[in-house]
């Protein structure tokens, strides 16, 4: 179903202002009055669902013990709770406030943060096609996703976002109601694809792309298709001039409460 109103996805959160993908960030995004959570799941070695956009952890902004191993599914979530992901200010988002001692959330956590707030889910579930051992089975992922979904009764505001289709297959065979969003491009040569193509590719009802390929004739014949259309990542006035007047769907942006300022001002929200 198309929605009149051009939905807010807070990327990561709040990452503009707050360490990404953190309770803080999430906190932050729900008080700005975000529609969309947009975050990033990795899962340990004990197979529990975490928010994390890396398979390894970023040393440019989390801290662990020394001589620990930085991927996350080599690390158990104990072990996990060890790294501070908040001490350090991010340098791409000078803005952004750092929270010593802020760790990786759960997904489950994330869920019991924001089910009682009126906001959607689009999680990202983030495969290593190079280092397979980085990540459980596509499969096993989705099932662990759905797992967790299913505990807090949160089918309907979940939507599954990857670039490897392959979860999002899974998903189909686990959850057919789950709505499913296809990103892209992760190569060159798939910017020159048309938005039906990739959803149909993703067998998805919804599709991502990156905001610098979105034209009005793109946008119109996704939507003609029956499709959504969900740009990611755009920041500044200009590039949410480009995507009102294209008439996306959502917008994912690092800082939501500016875009919904800006959206607020054109009387678009």
């Amino acid at each position: 179903m198309m929605t009149a109103q051009i939905q807010v996805h807070g990327h990561r959160g709040a990452r503009a202002v707050r360490p990404e993908n953190t309770i803080p960030a999430f906190q932050y995004a729900i008080e700005q009055g975000v529609d969309v959570l947009e975050l990033d799941m990795a899962v340990t070695k004990d197979n529990v669902v975490v928010v994390s956009h890396d398979e390894t952890m970023n040393p440019a902004y989390c801290e662990g013990p020394a001589g620990s191993t930085r991927v996350i599914r080599e690390m158990t979530f104990a072990e996990l709770q060890r790294w501070d992901c908040g001490g350090k200010v991010n340098p791409q988002f000078p803005k952004q406030q750092a929270i010593p001692g802020t760790r990786v959330p759960t997904l489950d956590a994330v869920f019991a943060l924001a089910k009682k707030a009126k906001v959607e889910f689009n999680i990202e579930t983030k495969m290593a096609p190079a280092h397979p051992e980085w990540t459980p089975s596509p499969e096993e992922f989705a099932r662990l996703v759905l797992a967790v979904v299913r505990k807090h009764g949160l089918d309907k505001r979940v939507i599954l976002q990857s670039f490897d289709y392959r979860t999002l297959h899974a998903m189909k065979r686990l959850a057919p109601q789950i709505r499913r969003s296809a990103l892209f491009p992760t190569k060159r040569e798939e910017a020159g694809l048309d938005f039906v193509a990739v959803a149909k590719a993703g067998d998805a009802g919804i599709v991502s792309p990156i905001h610098q390929l979105v034209t009005p004739e793109k946008v119109a014949a996704a939507r003609a298709a029956g499709l959504q259309v969900v740009a990611w990542t755009a920041n500044t006035p200009a590039d949410w001039e480009k995507l009102v007047a294209a008439k996306v769907d959502a917008i994912i942006t690092d800082d939501p409460a500016a875009l919904i300022a800006f959206l607020k001002e054109r009387k678009l929200r």
